[in-house]
C-alpha cells in the first residue's frame, strides 16, 4: 500500500480533470472543464485545446483519443448530453446526440476497443442526476457505437460509470458507481452484451468510478469520495487498498446520507482530506507503463505514483494525440 508521500503531481490550474489519459510518448491528457482538453507535455509544458465553438457550453466528462489526434468528449451538461468530437483546430462537431430518437441526458464516458468499437455510458436517466445517488435506482445504460450505428446495449444499471474491454474484445467490464459494483458483459460477434455477471462488490465508503487494466488483467479502480485506489484481483475474488485518504468522519457522514439515499451534490463536491481533491479516474503511464495517474473532481492537478505492476497499454497508446501549438510564435 502506497503513503501520500509517494504522491507526485502534475499541472497547474486544471480545471476538473476528471478524465486522464496517456500514451507512449508520456503525454497526459486530461478532460478541462472550460470545454475541452488540457494536454501535459513530457517537459513540462502545458497547453489547452478548447472548442472554438462559443455558442454551446461544452463539459467534457470523459475523453477518448482518436489516431487522427481528435478527441471523442462526453458531454456531462446540466440537462443535455451527448458526445461530440473535438478536432486539432478546436472545431466541435456533433458525434452522437440521441438514442432512439430521444436526446442523450448527460453523458459520463466514451472508450475506445481495440476493435475500434466505441462505447458509451450514461450514468443515469433521472434528473436531476443526483437524485440518482441511490443504491435502489437502476435507469443507467451503455451504447454501442460500431460503424456508423449506435444502440443501447445494456440497461437498467446502477448509475454506470466507466467501462472497459478486454482487448480481444470478448468482454465489457463497467462499474455501477452506486450500486457498488464491478459487472462483466460477453460481447457477442455482433457487438451485443449478454451474460451480465458481478465481478465484485464493494462495501461501505466505496464508490467505484475509474476503471483501467493492468498487464496481468486485474482491475484497477478509484473510488469517488473516499479517495482510495483498489485493486481488485481479475477473478474478482480479492481486494486491496493500493492508496486512500480520507477523514473518517466526512466519510461516514457520507455514507449514512447514501444508505438513506438522501445523498446529493453537496456529498460529492466537498472533500475531507490531505492531498487527494475527490479522485475520478486512472490510467498507466510512463516508460515502463508502471506510473499511475490520478483524475480527480475537486482538484487542479494530476496525482502519479510509480508502481512496482505494469499496467495494460491502453487501445491509444500509440496514437500521437494533437500536434503542440509552436510556443515560440
Amino acid at each position: 500500500m502506497h503513503t501520500l508521500d509517494d504522491i507526485v503531481f502534475f499541472g497547474e490550474k486544471l480545471k476538473r480533470p476528471e478524465c486522464v489519459l496517456t500514451n507512449s510518448a508520456n503525454r497526459i491528457f486530461t478532460s478541462n472543464w472550460d470545454g475541452g482538453v488540457s494536454i501535459i507535455e513530457p517537459d513540462g509544458h502545458q497547453w489547452s485545446l478548447l472548442a472554438k465553438n462559443s455558442d454551446f457550453e461544452l463539459k467534457p466528462n470523459g475523453i477518448c483519443l482518436l489516431e487522427n489526434g481528435d478527441f471523442l468528449i462526453a458531454h456531462l451538461g446540466n440537462e443535455a448530453g451527448g458526445v461530440y468530437r473535438l478536432k486539432q483546430n478546436g472545431e466541435l462537431t456533433p458525434f452522437l446526440l440521441e438514442i432512439d430518437d430521444q436526446p442523450l441526458p448527460p453523458t459520463n464516458y466514451v472508450h475506445l476497443d481495440f476493435q475500434g468499437r466505441i462505447w458509451i455510458t450514461v450514468s443515469t436517466r433521472t434528473k436531476p442526476r443526483a437524485d440518482a445517488y441511490r443504491s435502489d435506482v437502476n435507469d443507467g445504460f451503455v451504447i454501442l457505437y460500431d460503424k456508423g450505428q449506435a444502440r443501447i446495449v445494456a440497461d437498467e444499471l446502477g448509475y454506470t460509470n466507466e467501462c472497459i474491454a478486454s482487448p480481444d474484445g470478448r468482454f465489457l467490464y463497467v462499474n455501477e458507481t452506486f450500486s457498488r459494483r464491478l459487472s462483466r458483459f460477453d460481447i457477442d460477434e455482433d457487438g451485443n452484451l449478454t451474460n451480465k455477471t458481478v465481478i465484485a462488490t464493494f462495501g461501505a465508503g466505496v464508490f467505484p468510478d475509474g476503471l483501467v487494466l493492468d498487464d496481468e488483467h486485474n482491475f484497477w479502480i478509484t473510488s469517488i469520495v473516499s479517495n482510495q485506489v483498489i485493486r481488485v484481483s481479475k477473478d474478482g475474488k480479492t481486494q486491496a487498498t493500493m492508496l486512500i485518504d480520507v477523514d473518517q468522519a466526512h466519510l461516514a457522514w457520507v455514507e449514512e446520507a447514501f444508505k438513506n439515499h438522501v445523498m446529493g451534490r453537496p456529498h460529492l463536491d466537498n472533500v475531507n482530506s490531505t492531498l487527494l481533491q475527490n479522485i475520478s479516474s486512472l490510467a498507466f503511464g510512463g516508460n515502463d507503463l508502471n506510473t499511475l495517474y490520478l483524475g480527480c473532481l475537486l482538484g487542479h492537478q494530476v496525482a502519479s505514483l510509480k508502481q512496482s505492476i505494469k499496467g495494460l497499454a491502453p487501445s491509444h497508446w500509440n496514437f500521437k494525440g494533437p500536434s503542440r501549438p509552436n510556443t515560440n510564435a
